[in-house]
């Protein structure tokens, strides 16, 4: 239609004179009154059948919601009946709920590397090695997601799509100094950003202490580096004395070094200040810091979606809404705090099951419902040693699955509750069994898309709409692999033919005594002193036992080897494939950069612009017949 339109204004100068009616027609032959006929005719085409303002692509809209570590249990539609989750529940019924969708990782930084790229975090350096940090805990740090990776909303951008992302990022900003933003979301294909670059750490709430004081990483780091400065302390003690026949040099300089260690050990890690981590951005612009949790950081972000969707109404557009929530600190607005009857983190489920609602009401109020994909899913399971030292538990829950956030391959932390909706292909009530991975997102945007996908890297990602409009019965992922860091945890196989998919663990976690967590760290931890090698592997029947607690052996399962060496195949088949690359999570790219922290209104580091959508206030989280309390 537009390039109609074009040919029409273009031609349209050259033939007006033509057909002036106040010329003598006698000198016009006939071939300029058939000209004249065709010009008619265009413009009553036109003025029929084009509206103005109204866009003609016909490619979907994409709206992609991340939930912050929201276990499976946490939602109605997969059995949850005391969290009220009516919006999420929504979209499962209008379209399609994924029963078996996993995260590269357990855990949130190398999982939202996979779901942007299509591809394992081992790829992309992503993953972590050799300690406990498989997240980056400084905005001030160097690691983040590389430039030569690539996103699908790069490439949706490139065909012509809008594109924003707005709430959580933590994929990394800066990487040598506070303004080169080579890792920012603007840089990675997000023409609109607005959120934090990092994530909501629990002292992001006013007051709150940080979860570091009372782990057992943050105990090793803290004894160890009080050792560092004891110890130079006594061998300076032993030079006075004449028992130490170091260099005076070598003394002076071990003392001026081990305050650099003891400092951050007391300082840094046990209590980070706000300012530090709890920044928010627009774009590559500050407008607070630190940000204000409690009051309006839902319905804030909310506004910034709902304008995103207004302005793009008449154009190809892709929104990832990434909320900041159920992840700790937990906050809630006025109207939803002790509504729910799970404590402040059921209040924090359905705000943000509220918010959705509000990001489908304005979908359905704009007309675009039938042509707009919608995909929610969570980063990783719920944490299950988000609990106060009152005892109240701020993690969610995944159901009847084992584990959860940080578990390696343990199926409560990788399965994640997924909903979608596209009127055009997925018929209502659609529910599918079969193993995803919420890598297949990369591949199936750009193929609805009309875009190729990168051939010059590898994709583990495969297109779900087969399986979503009932083209396929299988899933194409005849092997998954679950990496926990840098270690291959487990990895899971299903057969081209019969029904089970089964699951070989290699690493698992060391719990803590009579428990299934690691309360004592936090979390759990890929490091050998804290995980336990297999070999053989646990072997699981996850279609049957989808609790992972009937582990097969040679003496209860005939076919036990063949199992077991058909995964082996899979697994050498992908290590194959992979090549070194820079991690992102060595020491020397997470540890805290002074020279790179953010800082607005220098040397404060204190700011709060108030940038607020001009539509917050007509939200209807301030009505009060806005919230049903069914």
């Amino acid at each position: 239609m537009m390039f109609l339109l074009g040919n029409f204004a273009a031609s349209f100068s050259s033939v007006r004179d033509d057909c002036d009616a106040s010329k003598p027609t006698m000198l016009y032959p006939v071939s300029t009154n058939r000209r004249c006929s065709h010009l008619w005719v265009a413009i009553l085409f036109l003025t029929t059948f084009w509206t103005p303002g109204l866009s003609d692509d016909t490619r979907p809209n994409f709206v992609l919601i991340m939930v912050d570590d929201l276990g499976i249990g946490d939602v109605g539609c997969f059995g949850n009946g005391t969290i009220r989750t009516p919006n999420i529940d929504r979209i499962a019924s209008e379209g399609a709920k994924l029963t078996q969708h996993l995260t590269a990782e357990a855990i949130c930084t190398p999982s939202r590397a996979a779901f942007l790229t299509g591809r394992y975090p081992v790829r992309t350096g992503m993953a972590a090695g050799g300690h406990n940090w498989r997240y980056l805990p400084f905005v001030a740090g160097a690691g983040g997601l590389p430039q030569n990776e690539t996103t699908f909303a790069t490439l949706l951008k490139d065909a012509g799509y809008s594109t924003a992302l707005v709430g959580k990022w933590h994929l990394g900003l800066n990487c040598k100094t506070r303004g080169d933003h080579c890792h920012h979301p603007n840089k990675h294909g997000f023409d609109f950003f607005f959120g934090t670059p990092i994530t909501n750490f629990r002292e992001c709430a006013e007051g709150a202490e940080t979860m570091y004081v009372t782990t057992r990483p943050y105990r090793r780091w803290r004894n160890g580096c009080t050792a560092v400065l004891f110890g130079s302390l006594a061998l300076l003690l032993l030079k006075v004395m004449g028992k130490n026949k170091m260099s005076w040099k070598t003394v002076f300089a071990l003392l001026l070094i081990a305050p650099g260690f003891w400092i951050p050990s007391r300082f840094f890690f046990s209590h980070r200040l706000r300012w530090m981590n709890c920044i928010l951005m627009n774009n590559d612009k500050l407008v607070a810091q630190p940000f204000d949790l409690e009051d309006d950081m839902t319905p804030r972000l909310l506004a910034k979606s709902l304008n995103f969707l207004r302005e793009n109404q008449n154009r190809p557009f892709l929104l990832y809404h990434s909320f900041l929530k159920v992840h700790t600190a937990l906050f809630a607005t006025e109207r939803f705090r002790g509504r729910s009857q799970h404590g402040p983190y059921g209040d924090n489920v359905e705000e943000m099951d509220w918010a959705v609602g509000e990001i489908l009401k304005e979908i359905d109020r704009l007309g675009m419902s039938e042509n707009t994909f919608v995909y929610l899913s969570s980063d990783n399971g719920g944490h299950l040693e988000e609990i106060t030292p009152e005892g109240e538990v701020h993690g969610g829950w995944n159901g009847i699955y084992k584990g959860g956030k940080s578990m390696g391959g343990w199926e409560g932390g990788i399965r994640v509750p997924t909903v979608l909706r596209w009127p055009r292909q997925i018929r209502p009530g659609t529910v599918i069994s079969e193993p995803t991975s919420m890598m297949d997102v990369f591949p199936t945007v750009l193929k609805l898309a009309g875009t190729e996908t990168p051939e010059d890297r590898v994709i583990d990602g495969r297109d779900m709409m087969p399986l979503l409009a009932g083209d396929r019965t299988v899933t194409e992922h005849e092997f998954l692999i679950h990496y926990c860091g840098q270690s291959l945890a487990a990895a899971r196989y299903r057969p081209l033919t019969g029904n089970s998919v089964y699951k070989a663990h290699y690493i698992t976690p060391i719990w803590d005594e009579g428990t299934g967590a690691c309360y004592s760290a936090f979390g759990c931890s890929c490091d050998d002193r804290w995980a336990t090698h297999h070999d053989p592997p646990l072997l699981f029947d996850i279609t049957n036992d989808p609790s992972e607690s009937r582990l097969m052996t040679p003496e209860n399962e005939p076919k036990f080897a063949e199992i077991v060496a058909n995964i082996s195949r899979g697994v050498e088949t992908h290590k194959k494939t992979l090549v070194p690359v820079e991690s992102q999570f060595s020491y020397r790219n997470i540890l805290w950069r002074p020279w790179m922290q953010p800082c607005c209104n220098f040397p404060y580091c204190s700011c709060n612009l108030n940038e607020t959508s001009p539509t917050l206030e007509t939200l209807p989280m301030y009505k009060p017949e806005s919230i049903s309390e069914s």
